[in-house]
């Protein structure tokens, strides 16, 4: 910012020579009151300089009497779960009125390390929506699974003063603050003072107020209005999460309210191009909270003022003079009809997304798995159990859940329950490092043939595979191989769709709308097979975290987070 730039958005504003930009003729909505003004919006550079007012300017936008609001904020996601690289996403979301995202690279650190930490902050240096960074606190999540890499503080005390960083990204290993492990409190010691980020499921009473204690401030982890209620009573904002899989909208509506309303906000956490085509993103949210009855002007707080102010961004949130120039024009507020977005100043177009300076991939030779065989795939039986532990999945919910089966044992040892929807399920370490392979059963896919093998499993990103044979589980790992990563789904001995995801395992090459394509195919595919999970492939991706209750497989066995060990 130079003086002669300042002096020109004060005279400007003050209505003395034009500004750059002016939106005329708009519907102004208050996010703070409710008030709705009729009014020009002026711009100079990135900055709102004007409002209430009527305005000149070099270029002017027809608001055509639209509704004017903030530019929406995701406060938290992982881009790479959108199967896309940073400029797909932005090219995808910006349009829905998402102005700003706060990521957490994590998906792609936990495999790459400092590498791809560096790929991201690349990419949003250069991307038309503002992407900032809160840097991966849990790489790897837990001791309990093998990553790709493994980021202590010093690696990470590299990338803190970069301008597109934020602060400390969410502390899953919630167990490890509360027992003062070394390593998490070098981290948490290290952002004193900065934003940090949380990760809280279920925790609660004496244990929740130690974990707050480290000057954790946010979660996304609340599933019911009851915990939402007890982590805002102790000063944490909570980011009502609606995603793929994790779907706490309904759940966590009744809690935004006009005393609440200034600490929550909205977050996606993990969502996919099929889903943001056929439903949006932050704007589907905010659609369906005020279906849910929450009033308008607090709905459209939480998605931009509240969350500014909640990770310290105080340059946005609010269409007012002085203001970062993010802005919304809708066709209707009670749908969230988003018809143009501003950001910096400029009206999105096409050509601001041809104009980014190219970043090269990453990650483009991960995948270090070798060839797998049916009998990979046996399981001995247990002389010490009657019943067989089973991971139980529910839709919506990347919380499992623990049942147990009586399974028949044959020469090939325990053998899948398909009439009471008992699968295998495995977890195969892809990353070069000692080839461990943890195996056991699941339930609630509904699979009566066929595979389904995903090289995106969170945290670590190894290879998970499910299925109702041997047979068909290997062939969707092998050919999930020679992909590089991806999605495969298998049937009678071959592949029948997939999805190639080069960079990292993780994300394709391809264009959303190419994504969104191969996905259809691959859901549809599953729903063949039997499957009745509504999102099949990220409900496999998240079978692996051992940081969300109850029971989760790693490629070193079946583990319990209750206790926080694996099932003997």
């Amino acid at each position: 910012m130079t003086p002669e730039l300042l002096t020109r958005m004060i005279k400007a504003g003050a209505g003395e020579v034009p500004a750059d930009v002016v939106i005329k003729n708009v519907r102004l909505l208050d996010v703070i009151t409710g008030a709705i003004t009729h009014t020009d919006i002026a711009i100079v550079a990135d900055r709102i300089v004007g409002t209430h007012g009527y305005y000149n300017g070099a270029r002017l936008i027809e608001g055509d009497n639209r509704f004017a609001v903030p530019g929406f904020i995701d406060t938290h996601l992982h881009i790479e779960s959108s199967l896309v690289t940073p400029y797909e996403f932005d090219r995808c979301v910006l349009p829905h009125g998402v102005t700003t995202v706060i990521c957490d690279p994590h998906e792609i650190a936990n495999v790459l390390g400092s590498d791809g930490i560096r790929y991201f902050l690349e990419c949003a240096e250069r991307t038309v929506m503002d992407i900032r960074v809160n840097l991966s606190s849990c790489v790897p999540a837990t001791p309990f699974e093998t990553s790709g890499a493994r980021l202590e503080i010093a690696d990470l005390l590299k990338f803190r003063d970069h301008p597109k960083v934020i602060g400390l990204a969410e502390m899953m290993n919630f167990p490890g603050v509360l027992a003062g492990d070394p390593g998490i409190i070098a981290k948490l010691v290290a952002f004193q003072g900065a934003h940090i980020d949380g990760h809280a499921p279920l925790l609660t009473d004496l244990a929740l107020n130690g974990y707050l204690a480290a000057g954790i401030r946010t979660d996304h982890e609340a599933t019911t209005a009851t915990e939402a209620r007890e982590k805002l009573a102790k000063g944490m904002a909570i980011l009502i999460r609606e995603g793929s899989v994790s779907k706490d909208l309904d759940a966590l509506a009744e809690i935004l309210d006009a005393n609440t309303s200034a600490y929550v906000a909205l977050c996606t956490d993990d969502r996919n191009p099929l889903d943001i085509l056929e439903e949006g993103h932050l704007d589907s949210s905010i659609r369906r909270l005020i279906a849910c009855g929450r009033t308008l002007h607090h709905v459209y707080r939480a998605a931009s003022h509240s969350a500014a102010r909640i990770f310290g961004l105080t340059d946005r949130g609010l269409v007012a003079p002085g203001y970062r120039a993010d802005i919304n024009l809708l066709g209707d507020l009670e749908h969230c009809q988003v018809a143009d977005v501003i950001t910096g100043g400029r009206l999105v177009t096409p050509d601001l997304f041809e104009a980014r300076q190219p970043v090269p991939a990453v990650g483009l030779a991960s995948m270090k798995a070798k060839p797998v065989k049916p009998a990979t795939f046996i399981i001995p039986a247990n002389p010490r159990q009657n019943e067989t532990p089973v991971i139980e999945v529910r839709p919506g919910l990347i919380l499992t859940y623990r049942a147990s089966a009586v399974l028949e044992v044959s020469d090939r040892g325990t053998l899948p329950d398909l009439e009471n929807d008992v699968i295998k399920i495995a977890v195969i370490e892809r990353h070069g490092i000692n080839g461990n392979i943890g195996r056991s059963f699941a339930k609630g896919f509904g699979l009566k043939r066929g595979a389904i093998a995903s090289s995106v499993g969170h945290d670590s990103h190894n290879i998970t595979v499910v299925g109702a044979t041997d047979e068909d589980m290997a062939v969707a790992v092998n050919r999930l191989i020679e992909l590089g990563g991806g999605f495969v789904v298998a049937d009678g001995g071959k592949a029948i769709a997939e999805l190639a995801l080069p960079i990292a395992g993780l994300m394709s090459l391809l264009s959303f709308e190419a994504v969104a394509e191969k996905l259809h195919r691959l859901r549809d595919a599953a729903y063949g097979l039997g499957c009745t999970l509504p999102e099949p492939f990220l409900q496999v991706a998240f079978l692996a975290l051992p940081v969300i209750p109850h029971l989760k497989m790693t490629d070193r066995g079946l583990f319990d987070v209750d206790r926080f060990d694996f099932v003997k």
